[in-house]
């Protein structure tokens, strides 16, 4: 498995086409949360605020967005009918991207719940 230093390392690696789709996902994901910090977790781009917010890979056959909440997955199921879905994973492709009002609605949610554990947590150390 390559490791990538960079979220940029990382997406110069991936094939044009999922590249593509996966630079949308990440512009719309900027969109919601435009000073969330960029890395790389488990050898994937990830998005923090508060936290890991959300990850996204490419496959050799899809391309994949992790919300880091099997809650949420389950919460937006028939939203989602349409892709395959795991517990911690929502799988989508080049040719059917996941619609950019519902990466945005899942995004928002995640942020809300991010800062209400970071607040949880900064009241708990009062």
């Amino acid at each position: 498995m390559k490791t990538f230093a960079t979220v940029e390392e990382y997406l110069s690696d991936v094939p044009a086409d999922k590249r593509k789709a996966l630079e949308q996902l990440r512009k719309t994901i900027r969109s919601v949360v435009p000073k969330a910090e960029e890395y790389i977790s488990y050898g994937m781009p990830t998005f923090k605020h508060n936290g890991p917010l959300v990850s996204y890979a490419a496959f050799k056959e899809h391309c994949s967005l992790f919300p880091w909440n099997a809650t949420l997955v389950k919460k937006y199921a028939e939203e989602l009918k349409a892709y395959k879905t795991s517990k911690g994973t929502i799988q989508f492709t080049v040719a059917k991207p996941l619609p950019v009002a519902l990466v945005k609605k899942l995004i928002k949610e995640r942020v809300t719940e991010n800062e209400a554990k970071a607040l949880a947590k900064k009241n708990k150390k009062k």
